[in-house]
């Protein structure tokens, strides 16, 4: 779609859950800088309509799945000739203390948040160690530490580092590189979601914005995130630009993980 030369223009890239919020951030931004943009998801209609946005394909497979993300892969190479970059950016699921979560919804999480990661960098390797290409995973702050009743997400993004640096080890001297970002609060379908639910809980908020506000009023830079933010940094690191980097761990969060818990009482004292 863009004519300039910015260094990702004919790049073939995939991404992972990209039908809605980050996801789609990440195609709209590669796309307007004239990369060939893959969406891979389970539901056709949220990537499909985000494919038609931005001028890209759609391919509707299970990214937790050997077969089905093999022969993703494979249609790829075989309509572009190549793939250049990897996001891994499905996942979501695991929204419960570890007392309240059974089997299913253990493994459920496990499936959505790790597996298709896994199972799609396993599927794309090949492909990507012939074009030097790169991996971007997308965890969460949750990889960093443990929100409330959120068990399964919260070991399943701090997995997903354990991933990224994995296999930046063991693929980096096949020119591979791969990198992990986290980000904080962002506004997207689900966190919209979990501000709805925040509101029955606190009956004094009335919408969304406030509910935001709430929630980000110990983050440095008192906000919410927007999506296109977190895909800039996305872009970066599947672009020659972080060329020297590998195994490396962005937040993305307004500065969140630099507050220090014990202090907060601190500063809604004013002092």
């Amino acid at each position: 779609m863009g004519t300039q030369n910015s260094g990702v223009q004919g790049r073939v890239v995939v991404i992972t859950g990209g039908g809605t919020g980050i996801g789609a951030a990440v195609a709209e931004r590669y796309a307007s800088e004239g990369a060939d943009v893959v969406l891979v998801g389970r539901r056709p209609g949220p990537i499909e309509e985000v494919a038609a946005a931005v001028g890209g394909t759609a391919i509707v497979a299970d990214a937790s799945d050997g077969e089905s993300a093999r022969a993703a892969v494979a249609q790829v190479i075989e309509k572009f000739g190549r793939l250049d970059v990897l996001v891994a950016n499905a996942g979501g699921h695991g929204f419960n203390a570890v007392g309240d979560t059974d089997d299913a919804t253990w493994e459920s999480a496990i499936k959505v948040n790790l597996t298709t990661a896994f199972v799609m960098a396993r599927e794309s390797l090949p492909a990507l160690i012939e074009s030097r290409g790169q991996i971007v995973v997308i965890s969460s702050l949750a990889g960093h530490f443990a929100g409330p009743n959120v068990a399964g997400y919260t070991a399943t993004k701090h997995a997903l580092l354990g991933l990224t640096r994995s296999m930046a080890r063991d693929y980096g001297k096949q020119g591979v590189r791969v990198n992990a970002v986290c980000p904080g609060w962002t506004r997207t379908p689900m966190a919209d979601a979990e501000m709805d639910e925040f509101m029955t809980h606190v009956p004094e908020i009335s919408s969304r914005e406030e509910a935001y506000g709430r929630v980000t009023r110990d983050v440095p830079l008192k906000r919410v995130g927007e999506p296109a933010e977190i895909a800039s940094v996305v872009r970066f690191l599947g672009s020659d630009e972080s060329s020297y980097m590998t195994g490396a761990v962005l937040l993305v969060d307004g500065g969140a993980h630099v507050v220090d818990l014990p202090t907060i009482s601190f500063e809604h004292a004013g002092m």
